[in-house]
């Protein structure tokens, strides 16, 4: 072996094929049939009017966002949103390109409504639109858009408007998405409410305190995406018909309605909060009373028995014959008369 020997070869990078979940050309509102390469998809649709191109990604490794970046023709910062996630609900405009982020919202099952139970699970949905092509990346949890493509496919007329056609279906699922959730934590937050009025009930601030977090997670998800979805609606947007636009403006309004629920949990879950926070206050002024009612009542026999526990020579009654059943007497009176006052004053 000589010194100068041939350092191995580092190994490719990873690809995850499976984050290419589907790349098809559109004509005339039709698929075209066979799973063609972003690039291939590209200059088919170059050649072929009245066409466009709609590849669905689920979490890409950054190589394969970049091919597709590259035949596409896609702005970097854009691409980089893409690939890091967690971004916030906006609509960027790159010259003829629109950037679309959405948060997407699943509820989690549960039987019952705990300190830790997780409610609201979110990811996120990334658009690129632009002439002749959209393509579509998903990260964290939500559901496949396998139905939304089949739903479109069945509909060629209205897959005849293009791209924007395509963003209209995700947009409008995504909102529903956010209507199933709100209907399923509405019962987590009535079950809530009503606990914090049930007797005899312990009343866990935690778990309150979670689902006003799981709330506000949704919220920061619906609430973002208002204004997007306004410009959208608006139809001065390069890529967006008319036609489209109005059916935007149906997803603008459900996504409003559903800011409107979210707002009126919130404060219910507010004031169950606050509710909650008085009726442990209360709890705990009563548990005082007690202790300091209790405390009373041991005190007067303490008391008594103290003095007669002092060893002097010369004390009252020290030798007379009922002076024992005298004291213990008194004693009892004393703590009957304490106790039914305590009681008459509502402290035991």
């Amino acid at each position: 072996m000589t010194a100068s020997s041939t350092p191995p070869t580092p190994p490719p990078p990873r690809s995850n094929p499976e984050s290419v979940v589907d790349c098809a050309l559109y004509e005339h509102g039709k698929r075209r049939p066979g799973l063609l390469s972003p690039h291939q998809a590209m200059t088919a649709c170059h050649a072929t009017p009245d066409s466009f191109v709609w590849i669905g990604l689920h979490e890409p490794t950054e190589d394969q966002l970049q091919t597709v970046a590259r035949a596409f023709g896609l702005h970097p910062l854009a691409v980089e949103d893409a690939l890091n996630a967690h971004q916030r609900p906006k609509l960027e405009r790159y010259d003829d390109t629109l950037f679309l982020v959405m948060r997407t919202a699943l509820y989690v099952e549960h039987e019952h409504l705990t300190a830790t139970s997780e409610i609201v699970d979110t990811g996120e949905i990334m658009v690129f639109m632009g002439e002749g092509f959209i393509v579509v990346v998903r990260h964290g949890p939500s559901r496949q858009l396998t139905g939304v493509r089949h739903a479109l496919e069945s509909r060629p007329e209205l897959l005849a408007h293009g791209p924007a056609a395509v963003l209209h279906a995700i947009a409008d699922t995504v909102v529903d998405q956010y209507l199933e959730v709100v209907t399923a934590v509405e019962t987590d937050v009535d079950e809530a409410e009503g606990s914090t009025f049930a007797p005899q009930q312990v009343h866990d601030i935690r778990r309150v305190y979670r689902l006003k977090r799981e709330l506000l997670q949704l919220r920061r998800a619906v609430a973002p995406l208002a204004g997007p979805m306004r410009e959208l609606a608006g139809g001065r947007l390069p890529g967006v018909d008319p036609d489209i636009a109005k059916y935007l403006r149906d997803v603008h309004d459900h996504l409003t309605q559903v800011a409107e629920r979210i707002t009126t949990l919130c404060e219910v879950t507010d004031t169950a909060l606050s509710l909650t926070l008085a009726q442990t206050g209360v709890q705990q002024n009563s548990d005082m009373r007690r202790i300091s009612a209790i405390g009373a009542l041991i005190a007067v026999p303490i008391g008594i028995v103290g003095v007669y526990g002092m060893n002097f020579d010369h004390m009252p009654e020290l030798h007379w014959t009922f002076g024992y059943p005298l004291v213990i007497l008194g004693i009892i009176v004393v703590c009957v008369v304490i106790y039914r006052a305590f009681r008459r004053n509502g402290w035991l």
